[in-house]
């Protein structure tokens, strides 16, 4: 049977692996993710998506070694151009990917566009896929998940400038806007006004294990979106995984009645934050809703529900999900997915390595 073609690296060469021995320490964080994942997978699972399988043609990078270098630009949070420089100039990240000491990363254009063939042949699909197995791979190490599952959103920046927007063609057209939060302020005349700060851009939807912190399902939409309609489709990613859930907390957006049964009907506690109107209504109706928000699953999914803001800050500011690096809604889908997995990776090495993940400061360009 013949077998795909790739370009050659000679990474055990002498001046690959001896020198990469000597160089690369053994609890670098780099060299615990490299034996955390079975790389040889994705190089069964990718080059399904190349033209000719890369059976035919001139032989092209092991689509493996370029998902770890898409995977080093966004951990240290690097154009696709910065990408090729660090690659070439540090050598724990070279070793990383599969590259002999010697040899030049590849370039900056071949990375763009093998995130356009994953994209355009297998959609965000393969991403999602690619989610999925990470979690499995946790669970398979022992990493452990809690019965408090948190879901909430998180914006991003367009990569536009909407001064200068025409608006019968808008730069980037799936972009919309969006309410960022709401603040309550006093009048001069002392009444008080809730008023909205908005965004443009794109959100991602994202469910995460309260134990573990590890991020297991992932949905994009326009800025305007209501977040609540993501609620189900996140929580059933969930359940197809097999997680222990027994509890999603969310916060006061994701307060629909809707939800609260969907949650009833799998026979799940509801800890989303219920609005005021909810306990302050002059009926009956009322008592059902007190019920819930006295129930020690409700409290401690309140509780835990900081800890997916924290992780909505790590991603802005360590890894470049505040504002969009693609046009579109489909692409800005690949940077928040990829940007989950690499969040994913960290905390997988931190919790069965005990390594931490130090990155120093770029600004991508």
């Amino acid at each position: 049977m013949e077998t795909p073609r790739y370009i050659q690296t000679d990474q055990q060469s002498f001046y690959g692996d001896y020198l990469y021995e000597q160089i690369v320490p053994e609890n670098h964080f780099l060299r615990k993710l490299n034996a955390l994942i079975d790389w040889s997978y994705y190089t069964k699972k990718l080059t399904k998506l190349y033209k000719g399988e890369g059976l035919s043609g001139r032989p092209a990078y092991d689509p493996a070694l370029l998902l770890r270098s898409l995977l080093i630009s966004y951990l240290y949070d690097l154009s696709e151009r910065q990408t090729e420089v660090y690659l070439n100039e540090n050598l724990p990240a070279k070793w990383f990917v599969g590259l002999a000491i010697d040899q030049k990363a590849p370039d900056h254009s071949t990375l763009s566009v093998y995130r356009e063939r994953i994209r355009k042949r297998g959609k965000l699909k393969v991403f999602e896929e690619m989610l999925a197995e990470i979690i499995e791979t946790a669970r398979k190490r022992g990493v452990r998940f809690g019965a408090i599952q948190i879901i909430d959103s998180v914006h991003s920046e367009a990569n536009v400038n909407t001064d200068k927007d025409e608006p019968d063609e808008p730069e980037d057209p799936d972009a919309r806007w969006g309410v960022k939060h709401s603040y309550k302020v006093r009048t001069p005349e002392g009444k008080e006004e809730v008023r909205k700060q908005y965004f443009h851009g794109y959100k991602s939807h994202m469910s995460m294990n309260a134990e573990s912190n590890l991020i297991t399902g992932l949905e994009v939409s326009s800025g305007n979106a209501w977040d609540g309609k993501h609620f189900s489709s996140l929580v059933e990613m969930d359940m197809e995984q097999g997680l222990p859930v027994e509890t999603y907390a969310a916060d006061r957006g994701y307060d629909d009645g809707n939800n609260h049964y969907y949650l009833t009907h799998k026979g799940l506690h509801s800890a989303i934050l219920l609005k005021d109107n909810r306990l302050k209504k002059k009926d009956g109706n009322k008592e059902v809703w007190q019920d819930m928000v006295r129930t020690a699953e409700y409290q401690q999914g309140k509780r835990e529900r900081y800890k997916i803001e924290r992780k909505f800050g790590e991603a802005k500011l360590r890894h470049g999900l505040g504002r969009c690096r693609y046009i579109g809604l489909e692409k800005y889908g690949v940077q928040a997915y990829l940007t989950a997995i690499v969040l994913n990776l960290k905390r997988m090495v931190k919790l069965i390595s005990g390594v931490g993940f130090n990155c120093p400061s770029y600004s991508r360009g």
